[in-house]
């Protein structure tokens, strides 16, 4: 119950970001919706595709769209407000992506599916959503070039897997993930953590 409420709230707020970067783009209100609904949605419609994982998550639950929607009309409504909530949404986000990663994990473990692919599984949940983003703003992904974030995806679904296979407690696996990858996504914001970029600027002739 504890994840299915986070999980909620996370998609709401990742439709609200998306929304705000439909805003930026100067977007009218139906491509603010969808790409409030590609954000929020997108990494489990991928991995849903990957892993052959049918009905699509919103296709199963239409109503996630309906509230990627309503969040998108809120975000429209309060825009000149949003600018103060920038702390409260990176936190939003960072247990989101921890969230739907244990999501996508999960969905893999059900069904059968070997250790590597249920870590993929969970980064393709956590991460693809603001990939798909990016590339339809028509930016560089932020998760290819800013502070850790897949990384953080792919240590909670290692520590998530081997917590489940260890016979644990559930919900103090699912406590505990939550609490180490929401505690190094913040601490890669506040102390901008990066993985080492590479950098060619020489033309091929």
């Amino acid at each position: 119950m504890l994840l299915q409420i986070i999980f909620y709230v996370a998609i709401t707020a990742e439709a609200m970001t998306a929304a705000l970067a439909a805003g930026r783009r100067s977007m009218d209100w139906f491509g603010v919706c969808v790409l409030a609904c590609v954000t929020a949605l997108g990494g489990g419609t991928a991995r849903d595709l990957v892993l052959g994982h049918y009905p699509l998550i919103w296709v199963e639950n239409p109503y996630l769209l309906v509230l990627c929607c309503v969040a998108a009309f809120i975000t429209i409504a309060f825009a000149r407000y949003m600018a103060a909530l920038r702390w409260p949404f990176l936190l939003l986000d960072a247990i989101g992506l921890v969230t739907f990663t244990i999501i996508g994990c999960n969905v893999a473990l059900e069904m059968g599916q070997q250790p590597i692919m249920v870590v993929v599984a969970g980064l393709l949940t956590g991460i693809v959503g603001g990939i798909l983003r990016d590339v339809l703003c028509n930016d560089v992904p932020l998760v290819f070039s800013s502070e850790l974030y897949a990384t953080v995806a792919i240590v909670s679904g290692v520590l998530y897997y081997f917590g489940h296979i260890s016979n644990l407690n559930h919900d103090m696996v699912i406590i505990g993930v939550i609490i180490v990858g929401f505690a190094l996504r913040v601490l890669a914001i506040v102390f901008k953590l990066q993985m080492p970029k590479f950098i060619y600027d020489k033309e091929l002739r």
